[in-house]
């Protein structure tokens, strides 16, 4: 084959033994778009396990400057596109909120808009790739690079986790399936079989396992921490994620988050509630990490929950109260501000849930689920409750699940959904839609040994990449990529010949 494949890479170099074999077996021409820092170049510039017919990194062309944007440009790039990049911006971590070390001019955003742009249609006019291959989207530069592909009939295969632990989807789009026709393989005959199934396969345990690992040597974290003061931090200067993040700067902030982190704790167990009193009925509303992709690019409209919370209170029905309960993964962001658990804890009919209550307790003894874009959405439906969403979902088709697009629709869908039965026959078939459009592959387990072998165990990632460490490592996990490979080249013989 000689199909031209593009492939957007990240900070998490564990899948560069998918374009080494599609490129060693299936002789695929490979491009690759790096957005990473400045030491893990040095790889990229002298490795020879990957022979890319080009390469491009992505912020060598994102340059500080104090030229005028070409706002014309801009308008021109979202008529041709069909994207909103004021909404795409807005919701970026490093531009917002989120970012403790650096606020962006809306100039200053403006401009790495404009220059992203350019880079993109740059590189799509020079390569006319045939495939794009990526991850998940997690920040506005590679979901505009999707957009963009997508607009320009690229066809994408994106590489996500799906709801089961341990099985991993390919398709062309962030949050569906590209077929609906499945293997009839479960034929549950009771919410609690489902129930049993599903928890072999939770990829939520998987998550909290990660972040058990993820982070969490002292020793690790004191390598890390020298490495990084007594070496130079390029980074600051040519990568806009990095700005204002001098040694000093991260330093003092990693101090004062560590102080926050247990001041926060503290009220958390002071405060939240751990025994739940149904003697009313309630809704659940799980709240979601913050930052992460799920609101941020899923559900741009929806990020402000202390918003959604407090239209979904305001919606309730008489007789019922609202269930709030914090993510335990919000832990690894130092939980959130005593102040925003208050705004929630204040709000009429509202009780605000401890996270270390398992999930599934407050579903089973809920009247419905309301979520912006949690799988509590489908699992409501394990235990014979509807729900509703805000974001499109590849079981947002399922008829107990109501998606709605505006916040006024709320008081109606909340009406209308307590009404709604669950049918174990949807279950069953998305359970064998999901087996039937994925991979059983461990692509997480990868990612955190890639961690500890070569990020401190994810403390340090500017870190530079021996070529034999890395051979070892591909090589290792070779069965996997082959694995991954064969699936990917499946998809793209399937593309071809609906194309011929």
């Amino acid at each position: 084959m000689n199909s031209k494949i593009i492939f957007w890479i990240s900070d998490d170099l564990s899948g560069l033994g998918l374009p080494k074999i599609l490129q060693e077996k299936y002789n695929f021409d490979i491009f690759g778009i790096f957005d990473i820092t400045d030491k893990p170049k040095k790889f990229f510039k002298k490795q020879k396990l990957i022979n890319f017919s080009k390469i491009w990194f992505f912020h060598d062309y994102i340059n500080k400057t104090n030229q005028e944007p070409d706002r014309e440009f801009l308008k021109l790039i979202e008529e041709k596109y069909k994207v909103n990049l004021g909404l795409l911006a807005s919701n970026e971590r490093f531009f917002n909120k989120f970012n403790e070390f650096y606020k962006f001019s809306p100039d200053e955003i403006s401009l790495i808009l404009e220059q992203e742009c350019k880079l993109f249609e740059k590189i799509l006019d020079e390569v006319k790739p045939d495939f794009l291959i990526m991850g998940q989207t997690t920040l506005h530069h590679n979901h505009l690079f999707y957009k963009i592909c997508q607009a320009r009939g690229v066809k994408i295969l994106v590489i996500r986790q799906s709801y089961l632990r341990g099985r991993y989807v390919i398709a062309s789009r962030t949050y569906l399936f590209d077929h609906a026709e499945y293997d009839e393989k479960h034929s549950f005959g009771s919410l609690s079989e489902i129930q049993n199934y599903v928890k072999k396969y939770d990829a939520t345990a998987e998550l909290v396992s990660y972040k058990k690992t993820f982070q969490n040597s002292k020793i690790k974290y004191l390598q890390s921490a020298l490495k990084y003061l007594f070496s130079d931090n390029s980074n600051v200067k040519t990568h806009f994620t990095y700005y204002g993040r001098t040694k000093f700067a991260v330093l003092r902030i990693t101090l004062i988050n560590e102080i926050k982190k247990k001041y926060r704790e503290y009220f958390i167990n002071k405060n939240l509630i751990r025994n739940i009193e149904n003697k009313k009925p309630f809704i659940y509303f799980p709240l979601h990490p913050e930052p992460e992709r799920s609101t941020l690019i899923a559900a741009p409209l929806f990020t402000n929950q202390i918003e959604v919370i407090t239209n979904i209170a305001k919606s309730l029905p008489n007789g019922y109260n609202l269930y709030v309960k914090e993510h335990p993964l919000q832990s690894i962001r130092e939980w959130r501000s005593i102040s925003y658990y208050k705004q929630i804890m204040s709000l009429p009919n509202v009780t605000l849930i401890h996270p270390s209550v398992k999930s599934d307790d407050i579903i089973k003894r809920s009247s419905l689920v309301v979520s912006i874009n949690s799988t509590s959405a489908l699992e409501a439906g394990f235990y014979n409750k509807s729900s509703i969403t805000m974001a499109k979902q590849e079981f947002s088709y399922l008829p107990f699940v109501h998606q709605i697009k505006t916040l006024q629709e709320l008081p109606d869908a909340i009406k209308t959904s307590l009404k709604k039965k669950v049918n174990i026959s949807d279950l069953n078939n998305y359970l064998n839609l999901i087996e039937s459009n994925s991979l059983e592959i461990n692509l997480l387990d990868l990612s955190i040994k890639f961690d500890s072998i070569f990020h401190h165990n994810g403390f340090l990632v500017d870190v530079e990449i021996p070529i034999d460490k890395m051979q070892s490592f591909l090589e290792k996990h070779r069965n996997s990529f082959e694995k991954l490979a064969a699936e990917i080249v499946k998809k793209i013989q399937n593309y071809q010949s609906k194309k011929n």
